[in-house]
């Protein structure tokens, strides 16, 4: 049964969320009828479970699907709006990644500009040549890189706290830029901003740091934010 839902590479869990959308939207599943377990649906589908349990913890975040711990998950509400809307809580998900995305490298840019050594620099530099050669890449290529960049400014900013919480959000980041890069040909070049990022970093300029990080992720917030106007 799995062959008949073949997935495409690159991020998973955007992938399953328009199918398991797609099954209520063609009635599938109907209203009020409780969906295979995450385990039924990995071994179904070929995937983890944990992808399952994000893409099942997004349209339940939608009003799509009620899960009843204990119980089970079924069927809320079948799909309304169509695409547009689709698109709209996608820009608004992707929105709140980027909120806490912003406040952890707000503030790991202001600590990596005051503890910075010549060594992480050097790496750091190594590692800001890698981002710009994969830009032509494949995305997954492409958000690895650039992604391995920022935390290896977590890592120079010396907090572990800082630093497992932008671990636990990493699959999120993943997701969400991977969805920029190819479902947002808007998306500005922030090349220039990791730049300077870099040189605020090794002239120690927490406060030019914190410039660059806010160049670097405000131009793609201000696009989520005006998607819902569209």
């Amino acid at each position: 049964m799995a062959g008949r839902h073949t997935l495409r590479s690159g991020p998973l869990v955007p992938q399953l969320e328009e199918l398991l959308t797609a099954w209520i939207r063609d009635g599938k599943w109907t209203l009020g009828s409780r969906i295979p377990s995450e385990a039924e649906l990995a071994t179904e589908l070929g995937v983890g479970r944990s992808s399952v349990r994000e893409a099942v913890r997004l349209l339940a975040r939608d009003g799509l699907l009620d899960v009843r711990h204990g119980v089970g998950t079924f069927v809320a509400k079948p799909p309304t709006g169509g695409a547009g809307l689709e698109k709209l809580l996608r820009r608004a998900r992707l929105l709140e990644v980027y909120e806490v995305r912003r406040a952890l490298e707000i503030e790991a840019a202001r600590l990596a500009a005051e503890r910075a050594r010549p060594e992480d620099l050097r790496r750091l530099r190594e590692q800001l040549s890698a981002r710009h050669d994969s830009t032509t890449a494949s995305t997954a290529v492409f958000v690895a890189a650039d992604l391995d960049f920022h935390t290896a400014i977590l890592e120079i900013a010396g907090n572990s706290i800082l630093s497992a919480l932008f671990d636990s959000i990493r699959p999120l980041l993943v997701d969400a830029l991977a969805e920029l890069v190819d479902h947002e040909p808007g998306r500005p070049d922030t090349s220039c901003a990791h730049d300077d990022l870099v040189r605020a970093l090794e002239a120690g300029d927490a406060e030019a740091a914190v410039a660059a990080t806010a160049a670097n992720l405000d131009p793609t917030m201000s696009i989520l934010r005006k998607g819902e106007h569209q």
